[in-house]
């Protein structure tokens, strides 16, 4: 009976190590971030959004990437956002403060989080409005699309914060290439 007991405890806690994490583990925002870790371009992979009117505004992307360069202060990055649209490419330049697990616009009340992820080239960044109130939930990655475990991953967070089902960008699409020349543009996501 004992080894019964034994072997069921293990069953059950071998069971329990591969269950997915609650919300509250996916929506953690990360304890700290490494901003070497955050340097370089990623690829807009999936975005989950609180209204249609942001659907509408994603969908009529072709493609999205950012971009975080060092500053000379640890704290402080410059972060570019680039958006295809058929023949054109919008770039939109920021300076940005990084916090614990957060960044702030510096001309723009927003804030954006950094949630977990196990996708380990990707970026899941929760953009709050002032009262931090999520409005929109992004997976970022290197590649241009992601495992499946890592989308099921997302689509999860999403769930959680009772956004409207995510939207993939179409991964097939041309990426506009990175601006070396710098342009000032405050803008919201």
């Amino acid at each position: 009976m004992f080894a019964v007991n034994v072997i069921t405890l293990l069953c059950l806690m071998s069971v329990s190590r591969s269950a997915p994490l609650g919300c509250e583990d996916l929506l953690r925002p990360l304890d700290q971030l490494d901003p070497r870790h955050l340097e370089g371009r990623r690829v807009l992979v999936a975005g989950g959004m609180t209204n249609l009117l942001h659907v509408d505004y994603f969908k009529s992307r072709d493609s999205a990437s950012i971009n975080f360069a060092n500053a000379s202060e640890s704290s402080k990055m410059s972060f570019t956002r680039i958006f295809g649209y058929g023949d054109s490419c919008q770039y939109l330049y920021s300076n940005i403060t990084l916090g614990a697990s957060s960044f702030t616009y510096d001309q723009v009340n927003l804030t954006v989080l950094f949630l977990p992820t196990s996708c380990p080239d990707c970026l899941v960044m929760r953009i709050n409005n002032e009262t931090k109130e999520p409005l929109r939930l992004y997976l970022f990655s290197r590649r241009r699309e992601v495992e499946q475990k890592e989308m099921e991953e997302f689509r999860n967070q999403v769930e959680c914060l009772k956004l409207l089902p995510p939207v993939m960008m179409d991964h097939t699409k041309e990426l506009c290439p990175e601006q070396s020349n710098r342009h000032s543009a405050a803008s919201e996501d």
